[in-house]
């Protein structure tokens, strides 16, 4: 048995390419009302998975197993306070009956249209998500010697945390990134908050320095809440583990990508610091995800003028068609059905 994983989420970003088609959706997030556009390709991956559906449905009598669709909700992230995606599709036992014996998953990313790309053991960081809670004095914008100046407080956090990123750690090691995403401050131009919420990610490869990380953050948020006189309270609310792909599985589907692709693969990428919750699948059998290019000079995932290339999507067909195949076959030579 084998499954192929398609993503099905969008995000709350406003569409801004100008597409006869572009997405004027509006859903509630995080308590407000937000735009909605694919702007992680996930519609793309809907589409190629069900064409994949398709051409195995008209082969059914010349598999040799089975083959099960995996369209996976909540990639990006289940709403707040709750559980979902693939955490929580392997908690529920969804690939327990029958198991599969390989996972196999692919994403769009900017690259040459069709290509093809992954690498062998750790591929994708992977990622924490933080949330912080400060809490300074409001006071008026003209008097901020009477107050907790929480807007300066941010300020302070953001070049803390690009300093960690940028001077303290030895990236040269394994990469990683600490990012500030969201910050939520300010009612008026002349009251300085005294509170406010920010949210961001840490992605990592190395547990050690993980770990180091973690603890110079709070070493940082000790010192600037001192500084200030401020309340600051972190939370790690979130985690994907490196998504990582398994040595035999990729060694044996290399010809077969590069059979879907032609010469557009590459099975020695850099590291993605882009995180996936296809990693809690490897608790249930091998695993191997990669990328396919959808254009050179294509905005990169999660921009407002993020498209893909639709040329690509025939090679998404093939790879997902011909992995299972072969797989299901000894990952050995192109099956007759196949060529």
């Amino acid at each position: 048995m084998v499954a192929l994983r398609a993503d099905m989420d969008a995000l709350p970003v406003a569409e801004q390419t100008g597409l006869p088609f572009a997405s004027k959706a509006t859903a509630t997030f995080a308590g407000r009302n937000v735009p909605v556009m694919h702007a992680c390709g996930h519609d793309a991956h809907v589409a190629m998975l069900m064409g994949a559906a398709e051409i195995l449905a008209g082969m059914k009598d010349r598999i040799a197993g089975t083959v099960v669709l995996v369209f996976q909700p909540a990639e990006e992230g289940p709403p707040v306070g709750e559980k979902g995606g693939a955490p929580l599709m392997v908690a529920e036992r969804a690939l327990a009956a029958p198991k599969p014996d390989a996972i196999f998953g692919l994403h769009v990313f900017p690259g040459e249209v069709g290509s093809l790309v992954w690498r062998s053991g750790p591929f994708m960081a992977g990622s924490d998500t933080w949330e912080m809670t400060v809490t300074g004095r409001q006071t008026h914008g003209a008097m901020p010697w009477n107050g907790v100046d929480a807007a300066s407080v941010s300020a302070s956090i953001v070049q803390a945390f690009n300093q960690i990123a940028a001077r303290q750690l030895n990236v040269a090691h394994a990469p990683t990134v600490l990012t500030v995403g969201e910050i939520r401050l300010g009612t008026r131009h002349n009251i300085i908050p005294g509170t406010f919420e920010m949210t961001g990610t840490l992605r990592t490869f190395d547990p050690a320095m993980r770990t180091d990380v973690m603890a110079r953050i709070d070493g940082a948020l000790k010192a600037i809440g001192a500084q200030y006189g401020a309340g600051i309270a972190l939370r790690w609310v979130g985690r994907n583990a490196v998504t990582a792909n398994d040595p035999a599985l990729a060694r044996a589907m290399e010809p077969t990508l590069a059979r879907a692709a032609g010469a557009g693969v590459r099975g020695d990428a850099d590291y993605v610091m882009g995180a996936e919750d296809f990693s809690a699948f490897a608790a249930v059998a091998p695993t191997m995800f990669y990328h396919l290019g959808i254009g050179a000079d294509a905005a990169p995932n999660h921009s407002p003028q993020f498209t893909v290339d639709e040329a690509a999507l025939p090679v998404g067909v093939r790879a997902h068609v011909l992995t299972a195949l072969d797989f299901l076959n000894g990952a050995g030579a192109a099956p007759a059905q196949a060529k």
